[in-house]
């Protein structure tokens, strides 16, 4: 259970001569509880630790000893001076151990630890502080409420897959900072109490006192600020910048804050940000990735592709599952609710999921009604049994020829399965690419044992916003068009203006998005061209986006960049799945701080100074807010 490397080594002693006398040790320590080896047998010792675990065998004491960096047996007979004082210890108290260094017999050498071959015999105790009834347990990874470990999260930080999670993310910062500075980027802080801006997500208020009635904001994402920074005439900047959103939480997003490696470079096209930031991922994944294999190249895939392929724009490549339009094997068939559904509407298509090994009624049936679970209607299949028959309802109303050209397209073999969804592909999108994940999940297809990347690339520059019924900024407001002004003054239609691409890009691994980025709109006439087809009149841009819109009159260097997520990279290595696995003090799903008690009420005092006063709400209404 080694915890962590000191700087000098597994070894290191915390004070030279280790050898000498406890009176001229350090006041807690000569030696951490990883450090001791055969090597130091007969040596007398100072160790200072929490009390991992106390035993009695056959009136024989031992204490597990456990600091940072890992854990020490030490053990106490009764003809031992510190017998008594070993005896009253507990679980998690912290205490100085004196003794002397111990060879441990071949039977009982431990080799899962690295102190496992010696053992120290107490010559004294002392109890440096105690520990009251635990409200939740330190020993092994139990399976405790989540509400209990976060508001006594510094005992949940003591268990050993918790303290190795944020010690693998300290590190991966740590090589992050070296491979960005060995490719000439320069560390910068950009500012946390700054203006309001959409950058997709709600703001984090901070009322000011010296301005009443005015705010701050605390950042979304350092994205103005670094642009501006090229403007200004710097050419390649980093930050592990910490970011706010007010967003609702889920496994792999906190609530609150989370952090990201932002990256942004002046002179440079998307191919440049790419060669600069696949180096550092691949690293990051071959060295801290015990040994799972790293994709050798990370495949490019526009986004298009990936929803009409995978169902997602954060596609898991390690899932074999490809799908595939296959309408013209339902055009005029004798599967009517297809047929009709083609008949009916031009837009409509009919997608087949592949399931190798599918092949049988017992899954078709359990998938059909995950599907209904879903709130669909089903999942129409085809399962082909030895010999090659069509079997299931779909297999038998397109007949054999029909079940054959398809099962020739899809490359289906004896004992497989295929699953439909149609309509609108806009509607049944995402339940598409869930069917093909758990499908995928279920039939064991996916090789969990490796870092699959790709880049999502070409985005569209806007979507249809439903709720306003008006175009919008699909992806990031800031980005370049393909085309640039061009493209966007000769488009005539919405159907034009939403067949515009930017040069926009998402990094995923393992059906994880890592990271958005983009190559810069980096010229005024088109930034106010872009913002206004998004409803933004020119006014309100330079009131929302004004030291930016001024730094582009005077002078902008083409630029871009992007900015991955720490908090997901670490989680990806960790083997986790949940962010708060690998966060030191996160928030729970509903954005509260259990162990600080945040938020929280603030004295009238402190409105009064802020020119604030608080508006009573309905306590129903603020009951539903809070759960929701």
């Amino acid at each position: 259970m080694a915890r962590g490397k000191s700087k000098t080594g597994s070894g290191a002693k915390v004070v030279a001569n280790s050898a000498a006398g406890a009176g001229d040790k350090h006041r807690y320590r000569s030696h951490n509880c990883a450090a001791l080896r055969k090597s130091d047998v007969g040596d007398t010792v100072r160790l200072s630790g929490f009390v991992h675990r106390v035993r009695d065998h056959g009136g024989v004491l031992f204490i597990d000893l456990r600091d940072h960096f890992g854990i020490t047996q030490c053990v106490a007979d009764p003809d031992s001076a510190a017998f008594k004082d070993v005896e009253g210890v507990r679980s998690e108290w912290v205490v100085r151990i004196d003794g002397e260094v111990k060879a441990r017999t071949d039977e009982a050498v431990n080799s899962d630890l690295p102190t496992g071959e010696i053992e120290i015999f107490v010559r004294e105790l002392e109890v440096l502080s105690q520990a009251a009834e635990l409200p939740v347990p330190v020993f092994g990874e139990p399976d405790y409420p989540e509400d209990m470990r976060l508001r006594y999260r510094f005992l949940d930080l003591r268990r050993d897959g918790l303290h190795k999670n944020i010690m693998l993310r300290s590190a991966i910062i740590a090589r992050i900072r070296d491979l960005m500075q060995e490719q000439d980027f320069t560390e910068f802080q950009t500012p946390i109490l700054t203006a309001s801006s959409p950058e997709g997500a709600r703001d984090f208020l901070v009322p000011s006192r010296m301005h009443p009635g005015q705010f701050y904001a605390l950042p979304q994402a350092p994205q103005q600020f670094k642009q501006l920074i090229m403007m200004s005439g710097f050419d390649r900047y980093f930050q592990i910048a910490p970011c706010f959103r007010d967003e609702d939480a889920r496994a792999d997003r906190s609530p609150g804050e989370f952090y990201q490696l932002d990256i942004e470079m002046s002179f440079v096209t998307q191919e440049d940000v790419f060669n600069a930031v696949e180096p550092v991922m691949r690293t990051l994944f071959e060295e801290f990735g015990e040994g799972k294999p790293v994709s050798k190249t990370f495949t490019r895939i526009p986004f298009d592709e990936a929803m009409s392929k995978y169902g997602s724009d954060k596609p898991d490549l390690r899932n074999p599952i490809v799908m595939e339009d296959v309408s013209a094997h339902f055009d005029g068939s004798g599967f009517k609710v297809f047929a009709n559904m083609l008949a009916s509407d031009a837009k409509n298509k009919v997608w087949a999921i592949p399931a190798p090994s599918g092949g049988s009624r017992a899954f078709c049936d359990r998938m059909n009604k995950w599907a209904q679970g879903e709130g669909q209607p089903g999942l129409g299949y085809i399962f082909y049994r030895d010999g090659g028959e069509a079997a299931g309802p779909v297999g038998k109303n397109i007949g054999p020829e029909r079940a054959g050209a398809l099962r020739e397209q899809l490359g289906l073999k004896d004992g497989d399965a295929v699953f439909f969804t149609a309509g609108n592909p806009g509607k049944f999108l995402s339940f598409a690419g869930q069917a093909r994940t758990r499908i995928g999940t279920e039939l064991k297809l996916i090789d969990e044992d490796r870092f699959e990347f790709c880049w999502i690339v070409d985005f569209p520059m806007f979507e249809y916003n439903e709720e306003e019924k008006k175009i919008d900024f699909s992806h990031n407001p800031f980005s370049m068009p393909q085309g640039g002004l061009e493209i966007m003054e000769n488009a005539t239609s919405d159907d034009d203006l939403l067949a515009i691409k930017a040069y926009q890009y998402d990094i995923v691994c393992n059906g994880v998005e890592l990271s958005s980025g983009a190559i810069r709109n980096h010229r005024p006439e088109i930034m106010n061209k872009a913002f206004a087809i998004a409803g933004y009149p020119q006014e309100v841009l330079e009131e929302r986006f004004g030291g930016m819109y001024r730094a582009f009159q005077y002078g902008a260097p083409p630029h871009g960049g992007i900015a991955p997520g720490i908090d997901r990279i670490v989680m990806l290595l960790a083997g986790a799945t949940n962010l708060r696995d690998v966060i030191m003090f996160p928030m729970n799903q509903q954005a509260q701080d259990l162990l600080m008690g945040a938020p929280g009420e603030v004295s009238t005092k402190q409105l009064r100074e802020l020119g604030l006063r608080l508006i009573p709400q309905d306590n129903k209404k603020a009951g539903e807010k809070k759960k929701g």
